[in-house]
C-alpha cells in the first residue's frame, strides 16, 4: 500500500451529510505524509464532504521508471475526478527530471496560481501586522516553459514566451477574483523597460483588460521597485498579478514575511482541473519527526474546500486554527520564546485544532469564483512582413572588426545589409568599444533596404554563404514587422 492510500484509509469523511466530492491526494515527498495525514485528520473530524482518492506522484514515480514522475494511472485519476490536494513533492537531483508541480500545472491547463498571503498578528510574529496581499501568478509560460539550449561553449540560453491570450486569461481572472473577495487595487508587475516586447505585451494586456473594470484600481510597476515596495510597504498592496517567473519569486518573498512561508497555501486554477497545495518544499532534513508545520497544506485544503462548494466546513476549520494560533499553541518554526505558550508536533497542532471545531465558530471566508476565463478566441490577424534576419556565429574570435568586415564581404550580394553584430546584446560592429567583453557567441543582423519584403530563399542563400565560408552558424531569427510595427527589439543605434 502507497503512503498516500494510507493516509487516507484513515479518512471516512463519514460524518458529512451531504453528497460526497471525490478529490485526488497525493501526500507527497518528505514531510508530505505526516501533514497530509494530520490535515486529513482535521477535514474527516470538520464533517467535511472530500472524499479522497489516493494517487502517486512523485519521487517514488521517479524511482519507478516514471520519467513525468506521474504514473498513468495517476492521470487516469485526475481526469475522472478533476481536483487535487497535493503534499510537497521532492524532484531528484540530475537525471534530466522535470518537476511534477511544473508537468501538473502545464498539462491541465492551471494557468493561474492564487497565493494568499496575509499576516497572522498578533499571533505569528511578522514586522507588517496589517498585510492582506493576494498574488496572481501567470502560470504556463514565460521562462517556465523550460526550452533551453547550449549554443556554444560559452553561452547557453532560455527562451522566454509570453502569449497574448495566455496574459489576457489570468489578467482577467485576477481581475474577476479581485472582485469576488472586494479588493480595490489589482497592480501589474512586469519588467517592460527592458523586455519590451514581451513583458511589454503582458503590460500592453493589463491595460487593456483594467479599462473594463473601471470598479477597481488598476496600477503597473518595474518587478525590481514592485518587489522592493511589497517588501517594505505590504500595506499598500491589494492585488499583484504577475508573468510567471516574478510571480514565483514575489509570492515567497510576500509569504515569508507574513511571518513564515510554511503558512502559505496555493491554488492552481484552469478550465477544467483545480490544484491546491502548500507553498513550501518536502523539507526532507525534518522528515519523520513530527514536527513540520501542516498549516500550508491546512489552508490549501480549506481553499479547496471552498472551491468545492463546502463553504461551511472551510469556515469552521479556518476559525479553529486561527483559534489555536491565538491561544498560543505554535509548531517549532513559528514558536518564540515570550510569545508562544507551548510548542506541539505535526500530529499534537491537529489535536488542538480539532478540539477547537465546535467552540470556535465559524468566520466568512474568500470566495473562490469559478470565472476561468477560458483561452481567448483569435482576433483579426495583422499582416506579417519578413524584412530581414538575425544569424548567429559560434566564432572563438575576440576581434570584432575582423568578423564584421569578413561578414560584410561574404555576404556583399546578398541583397541584404549587415546592419550590426552583437556580442550578449551590445553593440560591437560597426564602431564598437574595444573595453567590450566578448564571449564566442556573434549575433549578425541583417535588414533588407527600406524594409523591402524578403523571401525565405534569400535567407537560405544567406546561409549557404556562411557554410561555404566555413563560418559555424548556430540560430537563426527572422525579422517580421506586423502592421507595420517592428516584432523585434532594436539593437544600439538602429
Amino acid at each position: 500500500m502507497s503512503v498516500t492510500a494510507q493516509v487516507v484509509q484513515n479518512f471516512t469523511s463519514s460524518q458529512s451529510s451531504l453528497q460526497p466530492v471525490p478529490v485526488a491526494l497525493a501526500a507527497g515527498d518528505g514531510i508530505g505524509p505526516e501533514i497530509s495525514q494530520a490535515v486529513c485528520r482535521i477535514l474527516d473530524a470538520a464533517g467535511s464532504r472530500a472524499s479522497f482518492v489516493p494517487i502517486t506522484v512523485g519521487e517514488r514515480s521517479y524511482l519507478d521508471g516514471v520519467s513525468s514522475g506521474v504514473s498513468p494511472e495517476a492521470w487516469a485519476t485526475l481526469r475522472e475526478h478533476r481536483v487535487l490536494l497535493k503534499g510537497p513533492i521532492s524532484t531528484p537531483q540530475g537525471g534530466g527530471y522535470k518537476s511534477v508541480n511544473v508537468t501538473l500545472r502545464k498539462s491541465l491547463g492551471l494557468f493561474a496560481n492564487i497565493r494568499p498571503c496575509r499576516s497572522w498578528h498578533p499571533w505569528v510574529a511578522t514586522r507588517h501586522p496589517d498585510m492582506d496581499v493576494l498574488i496572481v501568478r501567470e502560470n504556463e509560460e514565460d521562462t517556465y516553459a523550460g526550452i533551453e539550449h547550449r549554443q556554444t561553449a560559452e553561452v547557453t540560453q532560455c527562451l522566454k514566451l509570453i502569449t497574448q491570450p495566455g496574459s489576457e486569461r489570468v489578467i482577467r481572472y485576477a481581475f474577476e477574483l479581485a472582485r469576488a473577495q472586494g479588493r480595490r487595487k489589482v497592480h501589474c508587475f512586469t519588467k517592460d523597460n527592458i523586455m519590451k516586447i514581451t513583458d511589454g505585451l503582458f503590460h500592453q494586456t493589463f491595460d487593456r483588460i483594467a479599462a473594463e473594470y473601471p470598479d477597481i484600481e488598476s496600477s503597473h510597476l518595474i518587478i525590481d521597485i514592485g518587489t522592493a515596495l511589497l517588501a517594505d510597504r505590504p500595506e499598500m498592496f491589494d492585488l499583484i498579478v504577475a508573468p510567471n517567473l516574478y510571480g514565483d519569486i514575489i509570492s515567497d518573498v510576500a509569504a515569508q514575511i507574513t511571518g513564515s512561508v510554511g503558512l502559505g497555501g496555493s491554488a492552481n486554477i484552469g478550465p477544467e482541473f483545480a490544484m491546491f497545495e502548500a507553498v513550501h518544499g518536502s523539507a526532507p532534513d525534518i522528515a519523520g519527526q513530527d514536527i513540520a508545520n501542516p498549516s500550508g497544506m491546512l489552508l490549501a485544503a480549506v481553499d479547496m474546500l471552498r472551491y468545492i462548494g463546502d463553504t461551511s466546513t472551510a469556515s469552521r476549520i479556518h476559525a479553529a486554527w486561527r483559534k489555536t494560533l491565538a491561544e498560543g499553541l505554535h509548531t517549532a518554526d513559528i514558536h518564540r520564546a515570550g510569545h508562544s505558550r507551548k510548542r506541539l508536533g505535526t500530529q499534537a497542532f491537529a489535536d488542538a485544532i480539532i478540539e477547537r471545531l465546535d467552540r470556535s465558530g465559524a468566520e466568512p471566508g474568500a470566495d473562490w469564483p469559478r470565472v476561468h476565463c477560458a483561452w481567448p478566441k483569435a482576433t483579426e490577424r495583422p499582416a506579417k512582413r519578413l524584412v530581414g534576419v538575425d544569424v548567429f556565429l559560434d566564432h572563438d574570435g575576440r576581434d570584432p572588426e575582423r568578423l564584421g568586415r569578413t561578414v560584410e564581404a561574404l555576404t556583399l550580394n546578398s541583397g541584404l545589409t549587415l546592419s550590426l553584430i552583437t556580442n550578449r546584446g551590445v553593440k560591437v560592429y560597426p564602431n564598437g568599444l574595444p573595453e567590450t567583453c566578448c564571449t564566442d557567441h556573434w549575433r549578425c543582423r541583417f535588414r533588407s533596404p527600406n524594409n523591402a519584403p524578403i523571401e525565405h530563399r534569400q535567407i537560405i542563400e544567406l546561409l549557404e554563404m556562411f557554410e561555404a565560408a566555413g563560418l559555424d552558424f548556430i540560430k537563426t531569427e527572422h525579422l517580421y514587422t506586423f502592421d507595420g510595427q517592428p516584432g523585434f527589439s532594436l539593437g544600439q543605434g538602429e
